[in-house]
């Protein structure tokens, strides 16, 4: 230890005694020099000593050595009459009563904790010579609990799921501070309403589309801007077009030529998708008669004993696709595939591995039906192959740039345009809202909302309708629900490093101390 004051490692206020090493590290002996000491009941000065002892404390580690302190702690008499304490053991700045830790160390461990969790930070104070087990790290993060924020004036709201499709929270941001300040257990209105009964000072509440944190916030803060969240306004814009091309798919097929679809020239998982859509079709016509009729949803849900949502989807007609909407898995591989199919090279075994060697990962039997399919085709009429596309392909053959379509695309976008004009308008009406969201065009609105209710998104004209100011609110101020989005990710991090089994308590720390 020659040339090296051990001092300079202890924390400030306190007196070196002695400095021994050992095999656990390096031990240090302190004190405090003062002959008096405050009672920490009544404050009064005490100078007679009762007895002493000493505590062992774990400091942080020099140079990847452990340091120990022995320190000597004294008893005091309390001489105030009034006061309940006799007496008391010396108080420290830098150490807390009955600690093992001094602050320093334990401000570094809780910072750990809220960055890695219990295991991983447990694992890495091992490597930095802090012996500190998992659950202490944890239960120091539930002891200091979530960090203090200020009052925020504007703020984000949304939901985040516990468990998908069963259980869910809310996540609240202070969109100023880009900062998490507070989670709810669930995302019923009455939750979110009490929590912001309290923050009376909210100026701007920044939310989805959803009608929950809209009540809620009305209810609660009568007096704050609603903001609809600018990026759910797109993505409703564009389901809503889908829907109108679901509602269309009668009309595009007639368009197509397509309207009559050939059996022989399906494969055996296309036979049973189409006599499926068959079964459909029976069950589509008897709901659209009874609504004929006048019947409402919920007698004709007694009747026939379909879901609700099921007949809601018939009665908008977006239940009429033939084959699945989802992409085929050879779509990269068919201009390839077409190709080798030209050069002579007719074997679905022999595509298929080939197609292996290209990077596809699709099953032998994905590549056996394409095969079966366009030898059917080489068989007869051209005139016969017309098969209409899905709605979400046909969604988006009308939205994507035309640069960016093939020969045969180019063509089937141009049929569709030709027979099904109601759909190119709602086409035109959805690319304008978006513009609209793209360029602030605040006064252009009114005038939108009244040609979108006459045609095919006319429900989703009338869901602007009803949201009026929020969307006038996202148009023509900067805040958004974005940030809030982006916290939701981090939270799911948290989540995920703790093998989703946090309690809300340790979420809330660990999310709001990351922040």
């Amino acid at each position: 230890m020659q040339g090296f004051d051990v001092s300079e490692l202890v924390p400030r206020g306190f007196v070196v005694e002695s400095a021994t090493k050992d095999d656990g590290g390096l031990v240090i002996g302190i004190w405090v020099a003062t002959s008096v000491c405050r009672c920490p009941m009544c404050g009064g000065v005490c100078s007679r000593v009762h007895s002493q002892y000493r505590r062992r404390l774990s400091d942080l580690p020099a140079a990847g050595v452990r340091i120990a302190l022995i320190l000597r702690t004294r008893r005091f008499f309390c001489d105030t009459a009034a006061c309940e304490r006799r007496i008391f053991a010396e108080r420290f700045e830098t150490v807390a009563p009955r600690a093992r830790r001094t602050w320093r160390l334990d401000d570094v461990v809780h910072c750990l904790a809220i960055a890695l969790g219990g295991k991983p930070a447990a694992s890495l104070s091992r490597r930095l010579n802090v012996a500190v087990s998992n659950d202490t790290l944890l239960r120091m993060v539930r002891r200091r609990g979530p960090r203090s924020f200020p009052p925020p004036a504007i703020i984000g709201i949304d939901d985040w799921a516990w468990r998908r499709n069963h259980r869910y929270g809310t996540l609240i941001c202070d969109l100023e501070r880009h900062a998490t300040i507070a989670l709810l257990p669930d995302r019923e209105p009455a939750t979110a309403e009490a929590w912001l009964a309290e923050q009376s000072q909210i100026c701007v509440v920044a939310r989805d589309r959803g009608g929950g944190y809209a009540v809620a916030a009305q209810r609660a803060l009568p007096h704050a801007i609603q903001v609809a969240d600018r990026w759910h306004l797109m993505e409703n814009a564009s389901s809503a077009f889908l829907d109108a091309v679901r509602k269309s798919m009668r009309q595009i097929r007639l368009a197509m030529g397509a309207a009559v679809i050939d059996p022989s020239l399906l494969t055996f998982a296309e036979k049973l998708q189409y006599e499926g859509y068959l079964r459909r079709e029976e069950t589509n016509a008897a709901i659209l008669s009874l609504s004929q009729q006048g019947i409402t949803i919920k007698e004709i849900v007694r009747r026939t004993g379909y879901s609700r949502r099921l007949i809601r989807k018939i009665l908008r007609g977006q239940r009429s696709d033939v084959f699945r909407v989802r992409q085929s898995s050879l779509e990269p591989y068919l201009p390839w595939l077409d190709e080798q199919w030209d050069a002579g090279c007719r074997k679905g075994a022999a595509l298929w591995r080939a197609l292996r060697l290209r990077g596809f990962r699709g099953s032998l039997r994905v590549v056996s039906e394409w095969s079966a399919r366009r030898k059917k085709s080489d068989k007869l009429d051209p005139a016969a192959l017309v098969r209409a596309p899905s709605a979400r392909t046909v969604a988006r053959l009308l939205t994507v740039g035309r640069e960016r379509l093939s020969k045969a695309e180019t063509i089937t976008v141009a049929a569709i345009e030709r027979g099904v004009a109601v759909l190119v308008e709602a086409r035109e009406i959805i690319l304008e809202f978006q513009g609209i969201i793209r360029r602030k065009a605040l006064a252009d609105l009114d005038a939108w909302i009244s040609r979108a209710q006459a045609g095919l998104v006319a429900a989703f004209a009338n869901g602007v309708s009803k949201d009026k100011a929020a969307i006038e609110a996202a148009i023509a101020l900067p805040w958004s629900n974005g940030q809030t989005e982006g916290q939701i990710c981090k939270l799911k991090l948290v989540k995920r490093q703790m093998y989703g089994r946090g309690n809300l308590d340790l979420l809330q720390a660990r999310v709001i101390g990351l922040g």
